[in-house]
């Protein structure tokens, strides 16, 4: 619980994001832990342990991953903020993203300077409005690396100046409507101010997979496709929300014994990524989930037994099996869940 106080503190201050955290799920150092920030050590609650070692094994490429160094298996965790997607435009293309985005859990902030079109923004359920001017608007958006930014305005002009704005702020993503013609004019007027043909050239834009799409709602969906296939690139990212910790952490459970529960390894198809997190209280309560199904009631028992022998265990999950096609699931994978119990 200690490390969870830690983390929580991080995420508040607003310092969690690229932060790396590292557990041993096997072996006399189970369930020692530590933070890596720029390379150093922050935080661990085992100082015996060779963290050091460790880091220079950390992978290039960011992604949350099992690996394994002299006979241990040790899960090496990359921390992000939750993924949000900011619409500038509020038409019917981004009516269509709305209601794509609720249907991910995706956070989506709506910019327009059309009180009629914000209003239908509402009404389709976007998270959050902005009525302003776009330069004004996006000066009160700050982006980091798990921001989705779409621009698909109603002209060029406003194209131009939401993508001024947004060019130099981190971002997962930065994608713009147009034609080739339209886009020319902006990103060759962009280049003319000053920006760098470098930066302009990671825009996605025409914006979309290209699956043919006429209509809004199939410009959307190619839109939100390409979007997913960015984020999926970038999978197994640590997801300690917010939920999962003030559940965990909450005066009224603060009794009741609970274990946190984490996919830590995926080979084919699973109903979640890597690092997908849920927890199990003593009294059956669960916040948060891996899938569901026949997994999740197993690996439920399994949290049960870990709570009551205080042991952590890494447990092996196959759903190419018919209990997994009799439970009616699609996926047919195998994942590694790894289960602690929080004291």
């Amino acid at each position: 619980m200690e490390f969870l106080r830690k983390l929580k503190t991080l995420k508040e201050s607003g310092t969690s994001k690229d932060n790396i955290i590292i557990t041993v799920m096997t072996g006399d150092y189970t369930n020692s832990k530590a933070i890596v920030s720029q390379g150093e050590i922050t935080y661990t609650n085992n100082e015996k342990y060779n963290w050091k070692s460790i880091i220079g094994i950390i992978p290039k490429n960011k992604k949350s991953q099992l690996v394994e160094m002299n006979g241990e298996k040790i899960y090496i965790e990359f921390m992000k903020n939750k993924y949000s997607v900011v619409v500038c435009g509020a038409g019917h293309i981004s009516i269509s993203i709305i209601k794509m985005c609720n249907l991910l859990d995706l956070p989506v902030t709506v910019i327009d300077d059309r009180i009629t079109f914000v209003n239908n923004a509402i009404n389709a359920g976007a998270d959050f409005t902005v009525c302003e001017p776009f330069e004004k608007a996006l000066d009160g958006i700050n982006g980091d690396s798990s921001t989705f930014f779409i621009i698909v305005t109603r002209g060029h002009r406003y194209d131009q100046e939401c993508l001024k704005k947004i060019i130099n702020k981190d971002n997962a993503y930065i994608g713009m409507i147009g034609s080739k013609v339209r886009v020319g004019k902006v990103l060759n007027g962009l280049e003319e101010e000053g920006i760098s043909r470098d930066k302009l050239n990671k825009v996605y834009t025409p914006i979309g997979l290209d699956i043919g799409a006429e209509t809004p709602a199939e410009i959307a969906v190619a839109i939100m496709a390409q979007i997913i296939d960015v984020k999926n690139k970038e999978t197994g990212s640590s997801t300690y929300s917010d939920e999962l910790l003030d559940g965990i952490m909450d005066e009224s459970v603060k009794k009741i014994p609970k274990a946190l529960v984490t996919i830590v390894s995926r080979k084919g198809s699973a109903p979640r990524e890597v690092g997908t997190k849920m927890a199990v209280l003593k009294d059956g309560t669960m916040i948060g989930t891996i899938g569901g199904g026949c997994v999740e009631a197993g690996i439920r028992q399994v949290a049960f037994s870990s709570m009551d022998q205080g042991v952590s265990k890494l447990v092996q999950v196959d759903m190419t099996g018919r209990e997994a096609e009799d439970e009616g699931m699609v996926c047919g994978g195998i994942v590694e869940i790894f289960v602690e119990p929080l004291i």
